[in-house]
């Protein structure tokens, strides 16, 4: 049974956050033998516990976070139960995929919308257009769902894919342009460059959230060189960006200069390169997610970014750790 309410999870009030992770740290610990063993690894033997074996943390800050590698070769499960669904990661050619095991639909699904909509407002209000060639050429991708869904809450009857008729998507625009629709075209950086390189226009009532993602079909650029090109083609004064994996279920999101910001849910610390169990929550580093959404996976999570957290608990970031696995969402150059 889970012992924490779902509601305190997606809680806008702050002082929640702490209790509820520390809640889901000791649910966590003591259902999922993956992120059980690891714990074990690095907190010392002699650490206070309580009755049933949890190591007592007083703040969330000291929650021992998961590699994310182990998505890749482990099954990270809290609890026993059979998926509702699992997503994979997109990988390159010879490389492992992670997977992500959801025991329940309606939690992802409240946590995208969600986020969605404090950043900008209610999705009713928007035209949603994917432009993920990439991804929707393969099955199991958490970004096609989540922006297949937004489609559907929009009811927009001008919401959809496109794969690769560019022709059509700039028609599209441009009768969403005359109307003064809200747009917002979410694609992965490549499709986006190429779109742009195609039919280039002034858009006004359109918003471009890129996903990241070159997957080397073209000269790697930097994020700066990406965005000044987007906004040179499509005369916007700024590019939205997304952060998000397939390890996690919930997103931060960027609406200029590359600065993300979470949901209330959802909090990023930073570690030393050469001191991965020393935990700040500012300064330059490895970065660590806290994702409470996460609820029957594991909510505590070591990426292979390298970034920075500021004071306002917004971050950057920067690219990947020299030997990390490039996964294929993030092969931009940052």
């Amino acid at each position: 049974m889970l012992p924490i309410d779902v509601n305190n999870i997606f809680s806008s009030d702050p002082g929640l956050f702490n209790q509820t992770a520390l809640d889901l740290f000791a649910y966590q610990y003591a259902g999922n033998a993956v992120y059980r063993r690891w714990c074990d690894l690095i907190v010392p033997a002699q650490h206070p516990r309580n009755a049933q074996g949890v190591p007592l943390i007083e703040h969330y800050t000291g929650i021992p976070a998961m590699p994310i590698g182990l998505f890749k070769t482990e099954t990270v499960q809290t609890g026993s139960y059979e998926p509702a669904l699992f997503f994979e990661s997109s990988g390159t050619t010879g490389t492992e995929q992670s997977k992500h095991y959801l025991k329940d639909e309606a939690v992802y699904q409240r946590s995208f919308i969600t986020a969605f909509e404090q950043v900008y407002g209610p999705v009713s209000n928007w035209c949603i257009i994917g432009l993920l060639p990439a991804y929707l050429e393969r099955p199991h991708s958490s970004l096609v769902y989540m922006v297949e869904h937004l489609m559907k809450a929009s009811n927009h009857a001008h919401s959809g894919f496109y794969l690769y008729d560019h022709e059509a998507l700039s028609q599209t625009l441009n009768v969403n342009e005359a109307a003064g629709q809200k747009t917002l075209l979410i694609g992965v950086t490549f499709a986006l460059l190429d779109f742009a390189a195609q039919f280039p226009v002034p858009l006004q009532h359109t918003t471009i959230l890129e996903t990241g993602g070159m997957k080397g079909r073209r000269k790697e650029l930097t994020r700066a060189e990406v965005h000044e090109t987007l906004m040179d083609a499509f005369h916007v004064p700024t590019i939205h960006g997304e952060y998000g994996m397939t390890e996690l279920l919930s997103q931060a999101y960027a609406t200029g200069n590359g600065m993300y910001k979470c949901p209330p849910w959802m909090r990023v610390l930073v570690t030393e390169e050469e001191d991965p169990l020393t935990v700040k929550t500012i300064g330059r580093g490895t970065l660590q997610v806290i994702d409470l959404a996460n609820i029957h996976s594991c909510s505590f999570i070591a990426t292979e970014d390298v970034g920075a957290v500021y004071e306002d608990g917004s971050f950057e970031v920067f690219g990947r750790m020299d030997h990390s696995a490039l996964r294929g969402c993030s092969l931009m150059v940052i």
